[in-house]
């Protein structure tokens, strides 16, 4: 046993503690990350910092990118649910269609509810859609399209951002696109 003496306490340290301490470091860095308090952060930080590009109108598009996959991830801010948007066209506009549970029907109303399509501005690549239940830009601000789910449509917007400054690698925003890009463009 080994006692370490500070200005007034005496702390002992035992076998016992030693093993404790490092079983807690350990476990604290191991399993799954997407629990961990790190993620959790990231997962509320990088949609806020993407909803703010929002506001810069160098930064929002204006028409949809070319090239987009025939499916894209999404997930509604504020929740672990991450679900995916089936990618179309109608009359020349996006129109994507809301996959599985959890579309938020019940809050939508005129001035709140909107989705916003998030490209990386290196690669100009799509990486998913963040569906935010917050008050939406002004009318006539630029949009991309609409997003359908359980009978309801929201306004989409779109956004380019620096991906690495907003989606932190060990704790990803979204999981990886698993479709071919689509040749429905109009």
């Amino acid at each position: 046993m080994t006692a370490l003496r500070s200005s007034s306490t005496l702390f002992r340290v035992t076998p016992f503690c030693v093993t404790l301490s490092c079983v807690t470091s350990f476990l604290s860095c191991s399993g799954d990350r997407s629990r961990s308090p790190t993620c959790g952060m990231a997962a509320l930080i990088g949609p806020s910092l993407i909803q703010e590009r929002l506001k810069r109108l160098p930064f929002v598009l204006t028409e949809a990118p070319r090239g987009l996959p025939a499916a894209l991830p999404v997930r509604l801010v504020g929740t672990t649910l991450q679900t995916t948007v089936k990618v179309g066209y109608a009359k020349g506009v996006l129109a994507m269609e809301y996959r599985g549970a959890g579309f938020p029907a019940a809050s939508i109303s005129d001035s709140t509810v909107y989705a916003l399509l998030v490209v990386d501005d290196s690669t100009q690549r799509a990486q998913g859609v963040l569906i935010y239940e917050s008050q939406r830009p002004p009318t006539g601000y630029p949009g991309v399209g609409d997003l359908t789910g359980d009978g309801r449509t929201i306004p989409l917007y779109g956004v380019r951002v620096e991906w690495p400054s907003v989606s932190n690698p060990r704790c990803p925003l979204f999981a990886a696109p698993t479709s071919a890009p689509s040749d429905a463009r109009p």
